[in-house]
C-alpha cells in the first residue's frame, strides 16, 4: 500500500508540474464549455421583427388568444414611412413590413433569406386564417395542441455538457496513457522499475488511480460550472454517470496504451492518440448533434466508444432516464477496453527499435 501511495503521488505531481498536460486536460475543454454555454445560455426564442405601417385592422381586431401568440412570435414596431421600412427589410435590419390595402394584408419580405422568409409567410398566413375564422363566429373543425417531449427545465447546455465532458475525459486519458508509457520506455524507467521492489500491478494501479482521479475532477468542474453559471439541471439518476465515466476513462486509457505501444516516440504516441480521439469526438456528437447526419454516418458512430459514453451520460444526467440506461454503454465500453488492452499488450515492446 505504501508503494501504491508513493507511486500515485509521484505520478500526480508529475502531471501537475506539466503545464501542458494540465492545460489540455482541464483548461482547454473548459474553454469550449464556456464558449458553448455562452452561445446557448439564452434559451428565449428569437421573435420575428415586424414593422407595421399605418393602421392594420386585422391585427388590431385579432382575438385575445391569437394576439398573445402573435406577440410571442412577432416583435412589432409601428412606423409611417413605407419606403424607409422596406429599405430596412432589404438591408436585413427587419424581417417583414406589413401594411393594409383594403381588406388585404400586404407583407414585404426579402428573398435573400429563403428560410426566414418562409417562416415569416407561414406565420402570417396562419394568423390571418385564424383571425378570419374567429371573426366569422364559427369554431374551427380542427385544432392544434403542441407538447414538448422534454421537461420545461431542459436547456441546450444540458446536451452540450455531457458531450464536451466525454471528449475531455477521452482526450486526457488517451494522451496521458500514451505519453506516460512511451516516455517511461524511452527513458528506460520501465526497465528500472522492474528491478525495484514494486510489482507491475502496483505500478499499473497507481497510473490508473491518478487518471481516474483527474477524470472525476474534470466531471466535478464541468458539472459545477454548468450548474452555477449556465443553468444546467441534472436529473435524479445523474450519479449513474460516475461509474460510466470510470469505465469510459479505462476504455480511453486502453486506446492511449495502444498508441504508446505502437509509436516509437512520445510525440508520435501523442499524435496517434490525437488522430484517434479528435475525429471520434466529431463523429460521436461531442460538439454537435448527429440527428442531421446521414444514416450511414450515424450507424458508423455506434462503433465508436465515445458515442456510447456521450449517449449514456446524456441519458442519465439530463434526459431523465433510469439509472439502468447506463448499463449497456458501460458494457460496450468495458468490452472495448478489454479488447484494446489485450491488443496493446500483444504489440508492446520493452525497448524501442
Amino acid at each position: 500500500m505504501t508503494s501504491f501511495v508513493t507511486l500515485s503521488t509521484a505520478i500526480l505531481k508529475g502531471f501537475l508540474r506539466d503545464r501542458a498536460s494540465v492545460f489540455f486536460a482541464l483548461v482547454f475543454p473548459l474553454m469550449f464549455l464556456v464558449l458553448f454555454g455562452g452561445i446557448f445560455g439564452d434559451q428565449e426564442q428569437s421573435r420575428i421583427d415586424l414593422v407595421q405601417v399605418g393602421p392594420v385592422p386585422l391585427l388590431d381586431e385579432m382575438p385575445a388568444e391569437s394576439r398573445a401568440a402573435f406577440d410571442a412570435t412577432f416583435a412589432v414596431e409601428r412606423g409611417d414611412d413605407l419606403d424607409a421600412a422596406i429599405e430596412e427589410v432589404r438591408s436585413g435590419d427587419v424581417d417583414v413590413v406589413v401594411e393594409m390595402q383594403g381588406n388585404e394584408l400586404v407583407a414585404h419580405y426579402t428573398r435573400t433569406d429563403q428560410v426566414g422568409s418562409a417562416i415569416v409567410q407561414g406565420s402570417l398566413r396562419a394568423f390571418v386564417d385564424g383571425t378570419n375564422v374567429a371573426l366569422t363566429g364559427r369554431p374551427p373543425t380542427f385544432t392544434l395542441r403542441t407538447e414538448a417531449v422534454e421537461d420545461d427545465s431542459l436547456q441546450a447546455i444540458a446536451y452540450v455538457t455531457p458531450g464536451l465532458l466525454g471528449w475531455a475525459v477521452a482526450m486526457s486519458a488517451a494522451f496521458g496513457a500514451a505519453a506516460t508509457l512511451n516516455g517511461w520506455r524511452q527513458s528506460g524507467l520501465l526497465r528500472r522499475l522492474q528491478l525495484a521492489p514494486v510489482s507491475t500491478r502496483t505500478l499499473v494501479s497507481a497510473r490508473v488511480a491518478v487518471t481516474l482521479g483527474v477524470a472525476l475532477v474534470q466531471m466535478a468542474i464541468f458539472l459545477g460550472i454548468g450548474v452555477a453559471f449556465f443553468g444546467l439541471t441534472l436529473t435524479g439518476a445523474w450519479p449513474a454517470a460516475i461509474p460510466l465515466l470510470v469505465v469510459g476513462t479505462l476504455c480511453f486509457m486502453a486506446i492511449g496504451l495502444l498508441a504508446g505501444a505502437v509509436a516509437k516516440t512520445t510525440e508520435g504516441a501523442v499524435n496517434m492518440a490525437n488522430f484517434i480521439v479528435l475525429p471520434m469526438a466529431f463523429l460521436s456528437g461531442s460538439f454537435f448533434p448527429l440527428e442531421g447526419a446521414p444514416r450511414w454516418l450515424q450507424g458508423f458512430s455506434l462503433l465508436l466508444p465515445l458515442r456510447h459514453l456521450n449517449d449514456g451520460m446524456t441519458d442519465v444526467m439530463v434526459r431523465g432516464d433510469h439509472w439502468t440506461a447506463a448499463l449497456v454503454p458501460m458494457g460496450v465500453l468495458a468490452a472495448f477496453a478489454v479488447a484494446v488492452t489485450l491488443l496493446a499488450a500483444r504489440l508492446f515492446r520493452w525497448e524501442t527499435t
